[in-house]
């Protein structure tokens, strides 16, 4: 345990600190191949592991490419000012449609794709309305703990959700019918607490006039109308799908590449600049940090929390969806959501209770905001920040997480009980 413990340290300050521009999934890569020598995990190891994370990556790459070639049309950028417009003026108002269309983009397009994508766009946005530096930064606290929060209705929203459905054969109507209402409140309550916190921030009137019309950012008019049927027949694609029991990378990773070929052939996009550009590094992380945790499960993690999570069983279904979410919420916050949610799932899979899978899930997707090496959405969104020379520190967004996290995770959870 110490062994493994030691390497899966080492690794994740490595990601954290990322010292020299090292790249987090180099650095998620080595740790493996130092877990692999050490023999805290084994080649048939790694098999398993990429048997369980394949799916998961796959589909990641296909919503990242669609996300990349819908903001080179100018797709979010549009829904960006037409958010904004619409609060007229409203800098209240302005604060929950951004939320919204938060909400919106990280479920369609996974919490990954909100961070990379979104973030610079409405950046961008408050610094042509000249909001200043604390309205900024509360707007940007807010979207950011909203990619993750509203990460839930879709098997595809999160790598965590695609990770857990796969690992329990839970089918994607199925996991559309039991996570709809934890997203439905999730992200209302989500935007309740973000303005009772942040509402001395946020300004009582902007001037929207200093935006640009909609239309005038989209590249591509015809185009960016036929994205909307384009994602309307994608969504129905993964019901069907799941008919046919086909794992969610087909559509997404096939979606992803149709649209990027479509584009393409509008010369609206470039194809090989779209995958060069596209963050290959965010796959060599999952695979790589998940064969470092896989480590842990093998010097004894996963038996200490079969144990405790078959007391909290005993003790009813409540305390059982809080404790494993509370559990999930934790360890995400403390070793990252990504090789919290393996580790957690195979620890629940001789536990008959499917209810505890979803709080997994939603403890994975939440308890991350509560430090900002959490999630892999919360560092590539200070990533971006930090590019685009916002700071956020530490402590700073700590303090910021541990207060909105809890409350949050504990009205979402009880939606399961």
């Amino acid at each position: 345990m110490f062994l493994a413990s030691t390497i899966f340290i080492v690794t994740l300050i490595f990601v954290i600190w990322q010292p020299k521009n090292l790249q987090i999934g180099t650095t998620a890569v080595l740790g493996a191949v130092v877990a692999l020598i050490a023999g805290v995990v084994s080649f048939d190891d790694v098999l398993v592991v990429t048997q369980i994370v394949w799916d998961a990556t796959l589909a990641f790459i296909g919503i990242i490419i669609l996300s990349m070639v819908l903001d080179e049309i100018g797709f979010f950028e549009w829904c960006a000012i037409k958010m904004a417009k619409f609060s007229k003026g409203n800098g209240h108002k302005m604060f929950v449609y951004s939320l919204l269309l938060g909400s919106f983009v990280s479920a369609l397009f996974a919490n990954d794709g909100a961070a990379l994508i979104l973030t610079p766009i409405l950046l961008a946005k408050m610094k042509i309305l000249k909001l200043n530096a604390k309205t900024i930064l509360a707007f940007l606290l807010a979207g950011g703990f909203i990619s993750d929060s509203a990460s839930l209705p879709f098997v595809f929203s999160n790598l965590t959700n695609i990770v857990t459905a796969n690992y329990f054969n839970i089918g994607f109507a199925q996991y559309l019918a039991n996570m709809i209402v934890p997203y439905i409140v999730s992200t209302i309550v989500s935007i309740i607490v973000l303005w009772i916190i942040l509402r001395k921030d946020i300004p009582k009137t902007v001037d929207i006039s200093l935006l640009k019309n909609p239309d005038e950012v989209l590249k591509n008019k015809t185009l960016f109308k036929f994205s909307w049927v384009f994602l309307a027949l994608l969504i129905l694609g993964y019901f069907i799908g799941d008919m046919y029991n086909l794992p969610v990378s087909v559509f997404a990773l096939g979606g992803g590449i149709l649209f990027l070929a479509i584009a393409s052939f509008m010369k609206s996009a470039k194809a090989w600049l779209t995958i060069k550009t596209a963050p290959w590094q965010v796959v060599w992380f999952s695979i790589g940090l998940y064969i470092v945790v896989y480590g842990l499960k093998n010097a004894g993690l996963t038996d200490y929390l079969t144990l405790i999570l078959n007391d909290l069983v005993q003790r009813g279904d409540a305390i059982a969806i809080l404790g494993t979410g509370f559990i999930s919420a934790i360890l995400s916050a403390i070793m990252n959501n990504m090789p919290t949610v393996m580790v957690m799932d195979i620890a629940l899979k001789d536990i008959p209770n499917e209810a505890l899978a979803y709080a997994n899930i939603i403890g994975c997707n939440l308890g991350p905001k509560m430090t900002p090496f959490g999630s892999l959405a919360t560092l590539l969104w200070l990533h971006v920040l930090s590019k685009k020379g916002v700071q956020i520190g530490f402590w700073q967004y700590s303090k910021f997480g541990l207060i909105v996290t809890p409350p949050v995770l504990f009205i979402v959870l009880l939606t399961l009980i």
